[in-house]
């Protein structure tokens, strides 16, 4: 990539920045971790089939998307200047988010989440088990402080959107879930990058 480094916000200079590579490494482990428990199940490829015939799950995970990703960024646009979409964009300005980084970013998250949370846990433990942990190990992105508003506002939005991932995941399939899981990624670190160039001007 040719464009310059974009510079971290107020906060995050201290951390190096994350880079794509990393990124592409975590969706490799979760894949590698998903693999043997899928290989577990009764069927295996029931992770894979979901229930609807692959077009259908293109067209409704597209459609879904488009949706996620529009209430994405109006609850952005209503919330821009609360302390929990402050923090939010902090920890993910740690990121690098230069040209193409935020979709394979956004990729990477939206296979290898999808793969061990939906694929590989959620027939063994369930939708509301499994959106729990999906919260847990999003503690270390978000970097909770305290608990206040704000930390419980971002834990509510994770929490339901990995319940809405699992259901999507439950009823439609794995393709319409990492479709949706993308553009929601793709949606907010965009806006994470918006927020960075207007804070540079």
């Amino acid at each position: 990539m040719t464009t310059p480094a974009s510079t971290p916000p107020a906060g995050a200079a201290a951390h190096p920045q994350i880079r794509l590579g990393a990124q592409l490494l975590t969706c490799l482990g979760l894949c590698l971790v998903a693999a043997p428990i899928i290989m577990m199940q009764a069927d295996p490829r029931a992770a894979f089939a979901g229930k609807m015939p692959l077009m259908w799950q293109i067209l409704v995970g597209q459609g879904l998307a488009l949706v996620a990703a529009i209430a994405s960024y109006l609850l952005y646009r209503v919330t821009a200047k609360s302390a929990s979409t402050a923090r939010t964009v902090e920890s993910y300005a740690r990121l690098d988010l230069r040209g193409l980084n935020p979709l394979w970013i956004s990729i990477a998250a939206a296979v290898g989440e999808e793969m061990l949370f939906r694929a590989a846990l959620q027939p063994w433990l369930g939708v509301w088990i499994v959106s729990l942990l999906f919260l847990v190990t999003h503690i270390p992105v978000y970097r909770f402080r305290k608990l206040d508003g704000a930390t419980l506002s971002q834990v509510a939005g994770i929490f339901g959107c990995s319940v809405l991932l699992g259901f999507v995941f439950e009823y439609v399939g794995l393709l319409a879930a990492v479709l949706v899981h993308l553009w929601i990624d793709v949606v907010g670190l965009l806006v994470v990058r918006g927020v960075i160039a207007a804070r540079k001007q």
